[in-house]
């Protein structure tokens, strides 16, 4: 059966400790699964560590990657979704896409042959879920019973994030202004995946007090710029500064996706401080690609 990873809660929890087991192997045990074999890596929205992080994954496999921009294609404009993922499946072993909106992915898996990867859309980001779990786990060791604090926008690394981190058996709480937070359906999804707890509040300090690791986003994303003034009148309040950052436990993390804006949705003193390891975490997006192709090769 062809498997596709959509979003984090594709997997089991067994299956995502796997996919973190291929993740860190090193490159020369896992063999060249794509040996003579192609990627179609179709890029709607621009990115630095996607790109990059999706080409080599699929080099180091074996495989030859070809990126193109979604205009390129124009998919639903010079031919339909389906269209396109009938052909490339012809050529690839599997097809990776960066999307606007999470429907066009649901599409391709209606017509799909090969593995279709979610590489991020308005509702999911699991590659970055999976490199943000290799990151707090190698730092903090694993994630059952640990506490993880998300303060800013419930969007779709929140919610990819909160699916990774219930899987492991985390403690998962959420700080998101009113109007910008998940739902009650979503909070008991995520209970029900194994999470230790999930709660939500609309006051970073009790979402963060005695946390293992503070992860923050960009207030504006790809595609909301229209809705900038309000957005950041919205997330006033919702910093993560030093002050805050003394409310989490002692050696805690603090986390960003990137691209980041140091005086919005973070301080310069926190993102470039001693507890950021949003370097490091960006670096992992390589093995957490990676370990997501392989597993999916299987």
């Amino acid at each position: 059966m062809t498997r596709h990873l959509l979003e984090v809660a594709d997997l089991t929890t067994e299956e995502v400790r796997r996919v973190l087991q291929l993740g860190w192997q090193p490159v020369e045990s896992l063999g060249r699964p794509l040996a003579g074999r192609g990627a179609a890596l179709i890029f709607e929205k621009a990115s630095t560590r996607t790109r990059h992080s999706a080409e080599l994954a699929v080099v180091q496999l074996g495989g030859h990657p070809i990126y193109t921009r979604g205009d390129e294609i124009g998919m639903d404009e010079r031919e339909s979704v389906e269209d396109v993922v009938r052909i490339l499946q012809g050529y690839h072993a599997l097809i990776a896409a960066r999307v606007f909106s999470h429907d066009v992915l649901l599409r391709m898996v209606d017509v799909a042959t090969v593995p279709i990867v979610n590489l991020l859309s308005d509702r999911a980001h699991p590659l970055q879920a999976i490199a943000d779990a290799m990151t707090m786990e190698e730092a903090l060791g694993p994630l059952e019973g640990r506490s993880v604090a998300w303060v800013g926008d419930y969007n779709n690394v929140a919610r990819s994030l909160g699916e990774v981190c219930a899987l492991l058996g985390a403690e998962v709480r959420f700080a998101c202004p009113f109007g910008y937070h998940a739902d009650d359906e979503e909070l008991e999804r995520l209970a029900l995946l194994g999470a230790a707890s999930v709660s939500q509040t609309h006051r970073p300090p009790d979402a963060v007090s005695g946390a293992d690791a503070v992860h923050a986003d960009t207030w504006v994303s790809m595609g909301q710029e229209d809705d900038a003034a309000a957005r950041k009148q919205a997330f006033e309040g919702f910093t993560v500064d030093r002050d805050l950052m003394a409310l989490a436990a002692p050696g805690a993390l603090f986390m960003h996706c990137l691209p980041a804006h140091r005086g919005l949705e973070v301080t310069e003193d926190v993102i470039d401080g001693p507890h950021s390891v949003v370097i490091r975490q960006g670096h992992l997006r390589l093995p957490a690609a990676r370990g997501a192709l392989a597993f999916l090769l299987e």
